[in-house]
Parts: C-alpha cells; structure tokens; sequence
C-alpha cells in the first residue's frame, strides 16, 4: 500500500513539474464567445487581411475605366 502512495507522490510531482515548465497552459476549461482565442499577431495569418466581399468581386468594372 505504501507503494502505491509513493508512486502518487511521484507521479503527481513529476506531472506538476512538467506542467510547470510547460509555458502558458490554460487549465480553464472550454471556453466560448469572443475570447476564447487569443489575437492573431500583427500580420500574420489571414485574419490580418479580410477578403472582398462577393459583391465587389462580381461587379463589373466602371465605364471611366474602359
């Protein structure tokens, strides 16, 4: 019995120490709504630049640029 109490012990320090070292861990659970992910960096990715709107990409070009 004293075996299994030691090996808790040890696994659950081992478990904390890695999680330590580990860097930004949210232990928060699910998370919902807008916060839920952290920003893009600056330029990065393809939040940084939105797409055209479909409306835009199918309008036909003006007279004055013919």
């Amino acid at each position: 019995m004293w075996k299994l109490l030691v090996a808790f012990a040890v696994f659950a320090a081992l478990a904390l120490f890695i999680l330590s070292k580990g860097g930004d861990i949210d232990m928060s659970g699910e998370k919902h709504g807008i916060d839920a992910h952290p920003p893009a960096a600056s330029g990065a990715g393809h939040a940084a630049t939105p797409a055209p709107d479909a409306a835009s990409a199918a309008a036909p070009a003006p007279a004055a640029s013919k």
